[in-house]
């Protein structure tokens, strides 16, 4: 090789002298790459490309296959999708027998009733044990109608069957545990609907409590609108799906409201719908009066007798289970079905949603419009939820079935959002066109009811979504995401205490008085509240903070960190998987009869994970 000229090597590293006087060395730094510097955003959507052979290129044999394989899994792929809407109804069902009675019982609390946090907390229990916020909402309905509730002790009810609807999607979104970055957007995209309406309550409780907005804004509507007692809702989904649901079962939610409203022979009847048509007879007859005490007299009542015509078809109409009996078969059945329908539409959908298909999808779910227009793309999301969700008449229904689409990168969260906002629109225009078939006595109560939950919903959008900078719940979800893809343990923690921990404390503190429940929950709401203000003057501002509250690491690791629960729950799950394998261990070997103690000494199969190893050191050093 040839040398390098002479003047380059004595330029090389010699310093040279600036217009200013400087010098300057020409000396070349070491290259650094760049790679390590460029962070990757968890929340970016997996790249759609076309990677499928073009149709252009394919030959007639392979067209045909193409489209006959198309064909076939968008018809598997209905058929999950109904067998999916199936299940969540039996699911609901299910949850009716095994915990409807219950629910009455709880609406019977009318002196608990009346404290608004005991309300809210009531209407969440209720929703969550009938799995279903029309059934809850139709059993407030009845009770404020038959005068044992006011209207504006319902509304915290109402709130509450709000916040318990949004329990379903977040347990669909478990299904995707397996897959970190999935279930990290799925579960972001499932709780952006619980923080939306935690968040609205949490701000619109205590603004009705004090001004008593929704029910004066509603009042005025109904007396404003002389409105006539119309027909029934309309019945679009459930033509295609009762079908199956009713020959599976049937229930009678007359019993729950029946209850709800104190009717003591309610109480002794079943919720298995045994005959589903009915007439009923009323003569004038002579009944013993209950006014006459020296002697018998009888007076002249009208008597109403049912007369069963036709039993119904379902498989337990004539069985002599209990309803609790037959609730548990039918929810172990139903959530057997619901998960192995999601993962299989899971699945469809992977294979589906390549190519071109998935590029072309991507762009109508998450393109904004031009630009004059971009504000205008979150509203017409909106007006979508709310008509997909009024077609499926059910909330539940439709954000189970967007939570998977977030998941797998199909839908971005900052969409979902808007179409969860619709969906909660959506699920009261089914209640009010419900409320509308009442009785023309009961009418107004009814309409007024569903009113409240309308206006609640819009009232929560005005506050959460209209200014970027207000739409918390996005940036609440995206770091409740990131942690639970962390620690994929913290979403079961946070299910049970949002949904039955926290609900079950304060139903238990309010049956103790309001005193009692004021005392306990004021001092840890004000902890809350001060640790969250910590929080973001420690991100922000940590300059106005003493130097003591600028980090939390003069408290234990345990109270600022989940990585010693972490590690807790690492060494349970290994210590259960290590007695399951030593039990199966011995089993085999006292049949082979090789069996050899080994000094107590634990020993972990995997080796290749790090904590698996690491728990499995700890147990040979703690077993006994």
């Amino acid at each position: 090789m040839a040398p390098r000229p002479k003047q380059e090597d004595e330029s090389e590293g010699k310093p040279t002298e600036t217009l200013d006087g400087r010098k300057n060395s020409l000396s070349m730094a070491p290259a650094v790459s760049t790679a390590a510097l460029i962070e990757e955003d968890p929340w970016d959507m997996p790249e759609l490309q076309d990677t499928g052979v073009k149709w252009a290129d394919l030959d007639t044999k392979r067209k045909i296959l193409r489209v006959l394989t198309i064909s076939a899994k968008l018809i598997l792929l209905l058929g999950f999708l109904y067998m999916f809407v199936c299940s969540l109804d039996i699911l609901s069902s299910a949850f009716q027998l095994v915990g409807g009675k219950a629910a009455g019982d709880i609406f019977q609390e009318n002196s608990v009733l009346s404290n608004p946090l005991a309300g809210l907390v009531i209407g969440m229990l209720v929703t969550l044990l009938v799995q279903s916020s029309s059934t809850s909402s139709s059993i407030v309905v009845s009770m404020v109608s038959s005068g044992l509730l006011e209207v504006s002790t319902a509304v915290p009810i109402i709130m509450g069957t709000n916040i318990g609807t949004s329990v379903t999607n977040t347990f669909v979104a478990m299904t995707q545990v397996g897959d970190r970055n999935k279930f990290r957007r799925a579960f972001a995209g499932a709780t952006v609907h619980d923080f939306f309406n935690w968040l609205s309550v949490l701000v619109l409780l205590p603004l009705e409590i004090a001004t008593g907005y929704l029910v004066k804004l509603t009042d005025l509507i109904v007396k404003s609108f002389n409105i006539q007692s119309g027909e029934n809702a309309p019945a679009l989904l459930n033509v295609i799906t009762d079908p199956l649901t009713h020959s599976i079962i049937e229930l009678d939610e007359s019993v729950i409201s029946g209850i709800a409203t104190g009717d003591p022979e309610a109480k002794n009847k079943s919720l298995i719908k045994v005959w589903c048509q009915t007439t009923s007879n009323t003569t004038v007859q002579n009944v013993t009066a209950s006014n006459c005490s020296d002697f018998t007299c009888w007076e002249l009542k009208n008597v109403t007798d049912v007369i069963n015509i036709k039993k119904c078809n379902h498989i337990f109409v004539n069985t002599n289970l209990s309803d609790l009996a037959v609730g548990l078969i039918l929810l172990a059945c139903s959530l057997l079905i619901l998960c192995t329908c999601l993962i299989l539409i899971v699945k469809l959908l992977n294979s589906m949603l390549k190519g071109q298909v998935a590029v072309v999808i991507n762009k109508i779910m998450n393109t904004d419009f031009p630009f004059p227009f971009a504000w205008l793309t979150g509203y017409i999301a909106i007006v979508v939820g709310a008509g997909m969700t009024f077609i499926v008449q059910s909330s539940s229904v439709f954000t189970s079935a967007i939570t998977p689409l977030v998941g797998i990168g199909v839908i971005k969260l900052e969409r979902a959002y808007p179409l969860s906002l619709g969906s909660n629109i959506g699920t009261t225009t089914t209640a009010i066109l419900a409320a509308m078939a009442s009785p023309g006595e009961t009418l107004g109560n009814s309409l007024q009811i569903a009113l409240v939950h309308l206006f609640f919903n819009l009232s929560g959008i005005v506050l959460w979504y209209p200014i970027p900078f207000t739409r918390l719940p996005i940036r609440l979800a995206k770091a409740l995401g990131q942690l639970t893809a962390q620690y994929r343990w913290f979403s079961g923690f946070y299910i049970i205490a949002c949904f039955f921990a926290f609900p079950l404390l304060v139903f238990g503190l309010s049956l103790a008085g309001w005193q009692v429940l004021v005392g306990i929950l004021v001092p840890i709401v004000a902890v809350l509240i001060f640790v969250i203000i910590v929080n973001i003057l420690q991100k922000h501002k940590p300059q106005w903070l003493p130097s003591a509250l600028r980090s939390w690491d003069f408290l234990p690791q345990w109270a600022h960190s989940l990585e010693p629960w972490d590690r807790v729950v690492t060494i349970m799950a290994a210590r259960c998987c290590c007695c399951c394998k030593c039990c199966n261990v011995t089993e085999k070997d006292e049949e082979t009869g090789t069996h050899e103690n080994k000094d107590n000494e634990i020993e972990m199969c995997d080796k290749d994970a790090k904590k698996t190893s690491d728990s499995c050191e700890i147990l040979k050093a703690t077993s006994l």
